[in-house]
């Protein structure tokens, strides 16, 4: 891995785990002064030919037009605007529990400052090849098939997660990004894992 530490976070924004993971990201940053690229990743493609279970299905049904509203954000006005979005949907659908749907995403983009006329990017399916495109690159970084959220440091490779919960707090955080940097560092590095913390 080189000196450079910029983020690049692949997320699916219906994924509660991913949603702590990017309040991680976003305050690492922040606190360090490093950029982060977000980049859409889609469940959905994942598990495309799958069933899934009824409790999920509403939300695999609402996923891909957020995932159109954000890649139409990201186009029209950039890194920033997408991560505000980003920020004003996970408040809405997590921190809040609002109904995944079309007044959800017209109030985040409200909320995130941004143009009403995106809510039109919902439904326009000529998007979907860019996020399949974006999907298929953070799964390439990874080099295996992966869940949302993944995390890459510089051109260090991408790792599944960091899972956390809940969010760790700027001591802690700032740590954790120290070691998922040295371990990006390590090219014989490839997996570390324990049972996760009741969510």
């Amino acid at each position: 891995m080189t000196d450079d530490r910029r983020i690049s976070f692949w997320f699916d924004p219906v994924c509660p785990f991913t949603w702590r993971a990017s309040r991680w990201a976003r305050g690492v940053a922040e606190r360090q002064g490093l950029p982060v690229r977000w980049r859409v990743m889609s469940l959905g493609i994942l598990n495309e030919g799958k069933e899934i279970p009824e409790r999920f299905r509403e939300a695999a049904r609402e996923a891909p037009r957020i995932h159109r509203v954000l890649v139409a954000t990201d186009r029209a006005h950039g890194q920033d605007a997408l991560g505000r979005l980003y920020t004003a949907v996970g408040q809405r659908l997590h921190d809040k529990a609002e109904a995944i749907g079309t007044d959800l995403l017209v109030g985040a983009l409200a909320d995130a400052g941004l143009p009403a006329g995106l809510i039109e990017a919902a439904d326009d399916t000529s998007i979907d090849p860019v996020i399949r495109a974006s999907h298929e690159e953070g799964q390439a970084r990874v080099g295996d098939t992966s869940g949302s959220p993944i995390t890459a440091i510089g051109l260090g490779p991408g790792f599944f997660g960091p899972v956390v919960v809940p969010i760790p707090d700027a001591e802690a955080g700032d740590r954790l990004f120290e070691a998922l940097a040295l371990l990006s560092s390590v090219p014989q590095f490839s997996e570390v894992k324990r049972a996760r913390n009741p969510f």
